[in-house]
């Protein structure tokens, strides 16, 4: 066999190890679907920054204890920053936590009535009352939604119908697409944040991206 044909059978051979490498790659790792998305038009904003220059993304389970420990820590930064950075919050209940779901149909009950920030704050504020308890905690929420001067008649149908429902849902489906497995997990302009979320963590992050 000539040098030239070696040379040739070697180079080919490679190529043909590094197509092998790209197709097991893309058959192994999986990828969102088309459909999903980290950020939709109704997902709700705590703060929108006018240049969307750097936008958080927060997937997280109102009684979750990490989520309740990361939370001043995020208060501290949404104070700090205000409208330089776009803020976002996404519902990820999960399932081993009695009162997750009812939680999320609580925040979201009130965001129809334009009060999803008070009851986000609400509901952490008192994480430690109301949560990991096997009952319903349900009539304590509609407390918190009295407290907050809603329109009662309207938070009833609203937190128990399939259109709050199907809204904690979809946020959900989203964060499973994306490869949320817990919470609180963490976006910083489209990158997971993959670091311990403490306030100084986050905050070197943020300032990274806002540097940029």
């Amino acid at each position: 066999m000539s040098t030239n044909l070696k040379v040739t059978l070697g180079v080919l051979g490679a190529a043909l190890a590094v197509l092998l490498l790209i197709v097991t790659v893309n058959l192994t790792e999986p990828k969102p679907p088309a459909g999903a998305e980290m950020v939709r038009a109704d997902s709700h904003r705590l703060s929108t920054a006018a240049d969307g220059k750097v936008t958080v993304v927060e997937f997280l389970d109102f009684e979750c204890e990490a989520c309740g420990a990361a939370y001043p820590g995020v208060e501290k930064l949404r104070a700090e920053y205000g409208d330089r950075i776009t803020y976002v919050v996404r519902y990820f209940p999960i399932a081993s936590h009695p009162n997750a779901f009812n939680a999320a149909h609580a925040a979201e009950a009130a965001a129809r009535q334009g009060r999803f920030e008070q009851m986000y704050v609400k509901l952490f504020d008192n994480q430690s009352a109301w949560g990991h308890s096997q009952e319903s905690r349900a009539p304590v929420f509609a407390e918190y939604a009295g407290d907050l001067g809603l329109d009662m008649a309207k938070y009833t149908a609203d937190v128990t119908g399939a259109e709050v429902a199907e809204r904690v849902k979809s946020d959900a489906a989203d964060g499973v697409a994306l490869g949320v497995q817990g919470t609180p997990t963490f976006f910083i302009n489209g990158e997971r944040f993959t670091e311990r979320p403490s306030y100084e963590a986050l905050k070197a992050t943020i300032d990274k991206e806002l540097s940029r």
